[in-house]
């Protein structure tokens, strides 16, 4: 069987943010981390559906309104951040294959919501993270897609070049990565204590699968959908394990980046994985720090340690 959830430590203490976390693997996430005695923060677009998932887990959990689309709501969110010190931010919000389509900012979907988002969003919180002397932690969610993604940063928001949904996807989620190991190395280059990781699911069977086919309107890619999830998809109870094991257990140094043991990755307990040349590039991920610096606004070289613990 492997780790489980049950070997979570006592969270006690310690406080969370989990993006998207209404839903899926962000649900899960939270429930798990709440259940293990952890403080979390559920961030999601709707309100009332953040309700409900609060409503499904019997611990105690705040509610932050958060779109990943609008930078103006990731500001208005780090501005309300409902606890005074953050120790671990799970970014595992996204989406995935839709057709072309643009955030308020005017950025491709995917690599705007997916990426963009999250790197303002991490920005922004890490001045109330204890990144200068206690355990503070960011849980970047991929997946194994990013095997088939390059960086186009002469166009990262498809503007001129033809659009298609999977590579983009795997664009964004080679981003993922990128953003993981330049944000680790900054951290040690400043001495910050911050651990930056990632984790992918494998092949989790959530509504996140069925996001494309919807947005084009395509019956037949949800049925075939359906049955992949059905046949090859693990739960996504299970699919969570790689991003809680490295947000939470004591073993975990910055720059790792977990998946599932199984065949291809595809599901089973979390284990150390690799991933691509492209994804360890550390050309191509201080050019994309700077593009996404530019592009969202938010620099990362305002930020000052927060030694305090929770």
């Amino acid at each position: 069987m492997g780790w489980n959830i049950t070997d979570i430590p006592d969270l006690t203490g310690r406080t969370f943010l989990v993006t998207g976390a209404n839903s899926g693997l962000g649900f899960e996430t939270a429930k798990a981390l709440a259940g293990a005695g952890g403080q979390v923060v559920l961030a999601g677009r709707s309100s009332a559906k953040l309700s409900e998932a609060q409503a499904q887990i019997p611990q105690d959990t705040l509610a932050l309104e958060l779109d990943l689309a609008d930078l103006a709501s990731v500001h208005k969110a780090a501005e309300n951040l409902p606890v005074e010190t953050l120790d671990v931010l799970v970014n595992n919000a996204g989406v995935m294959a839709p057709p072309l389509g643009r955030t308020t900012d005017g950025f491709e979907t995917q690599i705007g919501t997916n990426h963009l988002g999250h790197f303002a969003l991490t920005g922004l919180l890490l001045p109330r993270m204890p990144i200068g002397g206690g355990d503070a932690r960011v849980v970047t969610v991929s997946s194994g897609a990013h095997r088939m993604g390059s960086i186009d940063l002469d166009d990262l928001n498809y503007e001129h070049r033809r659009y298609s949904a999977w590579p983009a996807y795997g664009q964004s989620k080679l981003a993922n990565l990128l953003f993981m190991a330049e944000l680790d190395r900054r951290a040690r280059a400043a001495g910050w204590t911050l651990r930056s990781v990632a984790a992918h699911p494998g092949y989790a069977a959530t509504n996140l699968q069925f996001a494309g086919p919807k947005y084009a309107h395509n019956p037949v890619g949800k049925q075939i959908t359906r049955v992949m999830n059905t046949v090859m998809g693990q739960s996504a109870t299970s699919g969570a394990r790689p991003q809680l094991y490295a947000a939470t257990m004591p073993d975990v140094l910055g720059g790792e980046y977990f998946g599932p043991d199984g065949l291809m990755e595809s599901r089973g307990a979390p284990k150390r994985v690799d991933r691509t040349a492209a994804a360890k590039d550390q050309a191509t991920a201080t050019r994309l720090w700077d593009l996404s610096e530019e592009l969202t606004g938010v620099h990362y070289e305002t930020v000052r340690p927060n030694s305090s613990t929770s």
